[in-house]
């Protein structure tokens, strides 16, 4: 019971500062979009860089976090060899990839549309670099059990990123006169957004000065290095699978329009999405508790039931966060300055499509828990080819809300394929005809949110609110029997 005490407490820690930072991410989003005027391309060119820095810190870890941890805890194997090879074969691949930036910069720049601004990818090299190596170092904090040094890092990142930030946009601009703030110049704010995330992460790196004195060349094993290399190539194709399902679009979108058109709608696009983010954070919230419950109780004899309930209460929860941005989306909207409110219209595709991903998610499991993983990298690939496709095909024709569709089709046909294949090799009795009539009752309350539209904005508001709790009172009548033993229990301990 202690080391279950210890492993929750420690999960929680962990994923509190995941989340935090990704929420702390979230509300910088209105500092830049009511100082970065849309029509700049500012905003699109932020989102494109960070979309390509979220594949390759992909590509420069190649799964050797998690290999770290495979064999950090084999019987017989000396830690310190796995650490220091490790750390040498992630670091060696990221000092090449940088030396490689660094010396062909300008064709890197042109390929990626920023030949005027090589800036702004010397800077991203640096950071994708400095953050694959530190990924085993913060590998190495959770194996020792070190989650408090792990969350005082996290967030170390987090307050002096979210600080200079707002110095930037909200300080400078009126500081700008004085003598010091020569070096100021409100123009470059989309290159303060890069060299702060540099300043930032390279700061957090001198607080591994401990790990660091613990790496000894001589420890490296290039035995144990084959080894790990045969176990992390499956890992590291399932991940670019991963990522790329996540960020095609951001990358894609540029390249398929034309000139300054492409960087203007995806900078549109990428803000207003992030309003649909919220249910990014509620998946991956759940995914924290969720993945070691079911790990854990993979022997009981009720785990299948308890993962089919689990996943209908997943969908039960995200449908009603759908509902509340949409039946508030005029105060959502807000979050975001006002030339980028034209694709509002996304928002509800793209939440849809991180509900999908969330069932994805938990339709997963058959293949973890049977180890033919494979599936996985099957999967996700042709949900990946489907969202290219989409994005080749229509984005040329309807811009960016074919992103949106295509992340919709892409994660869709992924559900619908590990569903069905799942039920074969591991079957679960998920109750999908409950869950299609949720899906189905809160996409029809949301229909009735557009098609009555009163002209009065407390008036929509009032009606959105009604038809929130309808959704609300539907949920709570079907799940009368588990209101009913949760008001026990409560009534219980109250006792």
């Amino acid at each position: 019971m202690p080391n279950l005490k210890k492993l929750l407490s420690d999960s929680v820690i962990y994923g509190l500062s995941s989340i935090v930072g990704r929420f702390m991410n979230y509300l910088l989003v209105p500092v830049y979009t009511y100082h970065i005027s849309a029509a700049s391309g500012g905003y699109g060119v932020v989102t494109n860089v960070y979309a390509y820095t979220a594949l390759l810190a992909v590509i420069l870890t190649f799964g050797m976090e998690t290999t770290f941890f495979y064999y950090a805890n084999r019987e017989g194997v000396d830690r310190r060899k796995v650490f220091c090879t490790a750390l040498s074969a992630v670091g060696s691949v990221a000092a090449v990839f940088l030396l490689l930036v660094m010396l062909f910069i300008g064709p890197v720049s042109a390929f990626m549309g920023y030949s005027d601004h090589p800036e702004y990818i010397r800077a991203m090299a640096i950071v994708v670099a400095i953050d694959a190596f530190q990924a085993i170092l913060f590998a190495r904090l959770r194996r020792d059990g070190r989650p408090w040094k792990f969350f005082a890092l996290k967030m170390a990142f987090i307050i002096l990123s979210m600080g200079l930030n707002l110095f930037i946009f909200l300080v400078a601009p009126h500081w700008s006169h004085l003598p010091w703030m020569s070096w100021y110049d409100e123009a470059d704010n989309v290159k303060y957004i890069f060299y702060i995330n540099l300043f930032c992460t390279t700061i957090v790196t001198l607080g591994f000065f401990k790990e660091l004195k613990d790496f000894r060349l001589s420890d490296f094993s290039a035995p144990l290095l084959k080894q790990m290399l045969k176990y992390t190539w499956p890992l590291l194709l399932l991940g670019i699978v991963g990522i790329f399902n996540q960020t095609a679009d951001k990358i894609l979108l540029p390249r398929l329009l034309p000139g300054e058109e492409g960087r203007i709608q995806l900078g549109i696009y990428g803000a207003c999405v992030k309003i649909a983010m919220l249910m990014a954070l509620i998946t991956q919230a759940f995914r924290y508790a969720y993945e070691p419950f079911v790990f854990g109780g993979q022997r009981d004899k009720n785990s299948k039931e308890t993962q089919a309930q689990a996943t209908k209460y997943f969908i039960m929860f995200t449908l009603l966060a759908f509902l509340a941005v949409m039946c508030y989306i005029e105060l959502f909207q807000h979050f975001v300055g006002p030339d980028y409110r034209e694709a509002l219209p996304a928002i509800p595709i793209v939440m849809m499509a991180e509900i999908l991903m969330g069932i994805y998610f938990n339709l997963s499991f058959w293949y973890k828990l049977t180890g033919q993983t494979w599936w996985g990298a099957v999967m996700s690939t042709i949900g990946c080819v489907v969202l290219v496709a989409v994005n080749i095909i229509f984005v040329p024709k309807v811009g960016y809300m074919a992103c949106a569709w295509g992340g919709l089709a892409g994660y869709g046909v992924c559900v619908l394929l590990s569903y069905f294949i799942g039920q074969k090799k591991y079957p679960v009795p998920y109750p999908v005809g409950t869950i299609l009539g949720y899906m189905a009752l809160a996409l029809l309350l949301y229909a009735a949110t557009v098609w009555v539209h009163p002209t009065s904005i407390w008036l929509r508001l009032g009606w959105n609110t009604l038809m929130l709790l309808v959704y609300v009172a539907a949920v709570l009548y079907g799940e009368r029997r588990l209101v009913s033993q949760v008001t026990n229990k409560l009534i219980h301990r109250k006792k």
